[in-house]
């Protein structure tokens, strides 16, 4: 119960890495807000897990200012206070150069890397020194087979990186540690959505460990970047990945 007490929004948390993430603070004995944009029923099935007194849904466009506005002041009006945030919530476009549309783009960079921008601006206000902050990107962007298809997700991505990185030295004045967490391919829904069951053993052919990782996985990385024994790390890239790149 290294948690124990603590606060955690965690955006895009009613499935896949999210939820595995939700689950695995709330095991260590963090509060959690569940946050999620359109599936209340998966959304309150994790809270159900965790148990309403230390689970809480909130409803909220991770893309939209004064809907995180609102999730902040819903945190704060239930526990009082946020001591960990994971910028979670994602998309993955599949997009090469010449079939990109700015709604597409407009779409990719509102909710992966201005809606973590400003979310961070805001929870960090309310934070206190020793908080914890934590990214989350991919590891796309060190991925020297990266397809073609994926140019305006690796390049989303690539700002969250770098974003993180000086955030790291921005909020390192008030204590606020800040990480991201750049996992390799994961078997979640986003993940395998439009995938045949062929392409995916053939990604996990071109894994050292011939295989695709799991939420619970990428989810224990968060939970050691949440607790005491990473208080030493700030501004660090943790490529989650079995060693794909």
């Amino acid at each position: 119960m290294s948690l124990s007490g603590k606060v955690a929004i965690i955006t895009g948390s009613s499935n896949g890495i999210g939820k595995a993430a939700a689950l695995r603070l709330a095991s260590e004995g963090a509060n959690v807000v569940i946050n999620y944009r359109s599936n209340a029923k998966a959304a309150n099935d994790v809270v159900n897990q965790i148990g309403s007194d230390r689970a809480l849904a909130i409803q909220a466009d991770a893309s939209n200012l004064p809907d995180l506005d609102r999730l902040v002041n819903e945190t704060l009006s239930r526990f009082g206070k946020i001591d960990i945030l994971i910028l979670n919530a994602g998309q993955l476009p599949m997009k090469d150069l010449e079939n990109t549309t700015e709604e597409d783009f407009d779409s990719s960079y509102n909710l992966m890397v201005k809606g973590p921008y400003f979310l961070a601006q805001k929870a960090s206000k309310h934070m206190k020194p020793g908080s914890r902050i934590i990214f989350v990107s991919t590891t796309v962007t060190a991925f020297s087979g990266v397809a073609p298809s994926y140019l305006l997700y690796a390049s989303a991505k690539g700002a969250v990186e770098q974003m993180a990185r000086v955030a790291a030295k921005d909020l390192g004045r008030k204590g606020i540690l800040v990480n991201t967490v750049a996992p390799g391919p994961t078997m979640t829904d986003l993940f395998t959505e439009g995938k045949s069951e062929q392409l995916i053993k053939t990604l996990a052919a071109t894994n050292p460990l011939n295989r695709i990782g799991e939420a619970d996985e990428i989810a224990a990385v968060m939970a050691f970047l949440s607790g005491k024994d990473s208080s030493w790390m700030t501004g660090q890239i943790l490529r989650v990945n079995g060693g794909m790149a």
